[in-house]
């Protein structure tokens, strides 16, 4: 093991994120109700430009009216991109007036590691000047080439920075991709054509700290589909995915979440590790398979997640 470490910056359920346009009051009560893990109240895509005002009102008022961590639900807020006039107004209005409700800001469209240091300054002066004593964590989209280009120096950013997302359907357009969904496989490309892509973000996010989160999946008429892609992104070591409609909320709470029979061996292979130190040895056999300290590690990650679960 190197010495140089990073340890997790913030251990955070991330299981399924549900995206709420902020323009919709009606949306945002339902989605505190739900069984997401996490909810973003979107101020960007989500929202056309006649309604940006309303809707930052709309989040801030959700944010004071409703106790999102009494519901067990981290809610976050999706800023408008640092090339727009919105962003400046986002950033001021939801600290100045919710800072202290709010748990994450999310940036969008990240393109280097600067714009993450502007979204920083502002929050840390305004946490200074209105005497909070919580700290809002931000988060941040790779959904551009610059993005991805940069994903490293990005995930090396530090501060308040605590996960990387992966934007897929602005991405696509920023590769001009062909493909047939947001999140959709393209059948005439042989395999997955995220998978490159949502891998070196994951390889970023481990290296650095962060928790990894996939992004959307848009024909919520294709629930096997978006199981398929969460799947995909778990294998690579994703921990959690956006749900861009309620029904897929517990689809990604199933795929993201270990099964009992999981859990169980991962118990066993801790049990089975502490004996085999007791008598000397460094490696054991479980079930006619060799386990070592890597396994423990393995088996490590998965109570995690169980334990956060269970405490939810």
């Amino acid at each position: 093991m190197s010495h140089t470490l990073y340890p997790l910056r913030r251990q955070r359920l991330q299981r399924s994120e549900l995206a709420v346009p902020a323009s919709n009051p009606t949306m945002i009560d339902k989605a505190a109700q739900g069984p997401a893990d996490y909810v973003f109240l979107d101020l960007e895509d989500a929202v056309a430009p006649p309604e940006k005002e309303q809707a930052r009102k709309n989040a801030i008022q959700a944010l004071n009216d409703i106790d999102w961590a009494a519901k067990g639900k981290t809610v976050s807020v999706r800023i408008n991109g640092l090339d727009t006039h919105y962003m400046y107004r986002d950033v001021v209005d939801v600290m100045e007036q919710a800072g202290d409700r709010v748990h994450t800001l999310l940036v969008p469209k990240v393109g280097v590691r600067d714009d993450l240091y502007m979204v920083e300054a502002m929050v840390n002066q305004i946490e200074q000047g209105k005497g909070y004593t919580t700290r809002v964590g931000l988060e941040a989209l790779i959904e551009t080439a610059l993005g991805m280009a940069n994903v490293e120096s990005i995930a090396q950013f530090g501060g308040r920075l605590e996960a990387l997302h992966f934007g897929v359907a602005d991405y696509a357009a920023s590769m001009r991709a062909r493909t047939t969904n947001i999140g959709g496989l393209n059948p005439h490309y042989p395999g997955d054509q995220w998978h490159a892509a949502i891998s070196r973000m994951v390889i970023a996010c481990r290296a650095y700290g962060l928790r990894a989160i996939d992004g959307p999946f848009g024909d919520f008429s294709d629930p096997e589909g978006y199981k398929e892609g969460a799947r995909r992104a778990a294998a690579l070591g994703c921990e959690g995915k956006w749900a861009i409609h309620p029904s897929q909320v517990s689809m990604a709470n199933e795929v993201f979440s270990p099964t009992d029979a999981e859990v169980t061996k991962a118990q066993r292979i801790i049990e089975e590790l502490k004996i085999a130190e007791a008598q000397g040895k460094g490696a054991a056999s479980l079930d006619g398979k060799m386990i070592d300290a890597a396994s423990e590690k393995m088996a490590r990650n998965v109570l995690v997640i169980a334990e956060a679960i269970a405490g939810k």
